[in-house]
């Protein structure tokens, strides 16, 4: 895979709580350039949108990392983000509900987001927290809420996404697969695994290492 089809596959992402608006105009300005997505916290939305040069698609994040806010919140935070100029929202589900076994809580709650917006949801089920059971139920949830996509990970519990887990989640729908993906043979297990994108903070390692 050459370094253009590579690179309009990942969305280069930063989101660590310290991050600053230098940081993020930075990953703005590599994605740009590079070809690439990125993906960034809600709360520079509006910055990045005064921006001249920005990428053609601009994610952000919803109820992250711990997807404990309520669904009242998400659906606000998703209706704000579409208005300060998000093209796709990354949703974390409630994992405590879903590994309690409400499942359709957790599918009504991420069909709120999905009803709110007229953008690509994805929603992230923290792979390393769950059984390959849990899993299961998670990318039905996902389905059943009519989700665009669904993410192994945030990058922030122990572990990230695994050739075993995207290709499980692929049996649903589009994957994107997010945590410890950094550099292009990563990229290249991920995407023969059956995953459509890539979150990672090293895309531009990724793309430098993909044949011209």
């Amino acid at each position: 895979m050459n370094r253009e089809a590579v690179a309009g596959r990942i969305d280069h992402t930063v989101l660590g709580p310290t991050t600053t608006w230098s940081d993020v105009e930075t990953v703005l300005e590599e994605a740009s350039e590079h070809g690439m997505n990125a993906c960034i916290p809600p709360c520079y939305l509006t910055e990045a949108a005064d921006l001249s040069d920005t990428p053609d698609t601009t994610a952000t994040v919803i109820g992250f990392p711990h997807g404990q806010s309520s669904a009242v919140a998400k659906r606000e935070e998703a209706v704000d983000a579409w208005d300060a100029g998000a093209d796709e929202l990354d949703v974390v589900i409630n994992i405590g509900r879903l590994k309690a076994g409400e499942v359709d809580a957790v599918a009504a709650e991420i069909s709120e987001v999905v009803a709110a917006v007229p953008i690509p949801v994805k929603v992230i089920i923290e792979t390393a927290l769950l059984t390959d059971e849990e899993k299961h139920r998670a990318c039905e949830a996902a389905v059943d809420a009519d989700a665009d996509m669904v993410k192994t990970s945030t990058g922030f519990a122990d572990g990230g996404a695994t050739v075993a887990d995207v290709e499980l989640m692929s049996e649903y729908l589009p994957v994107k697969a997010s945590g410890g993906v950094g550099s292009y043979e990563d990229a290249m297990a991920m995407f023969e695994a059956g995953a459509e994108r890539i979150g990672t903070s090293s895309g531009v390692a990724i793309v430098e290492g993909a044949p011209e």
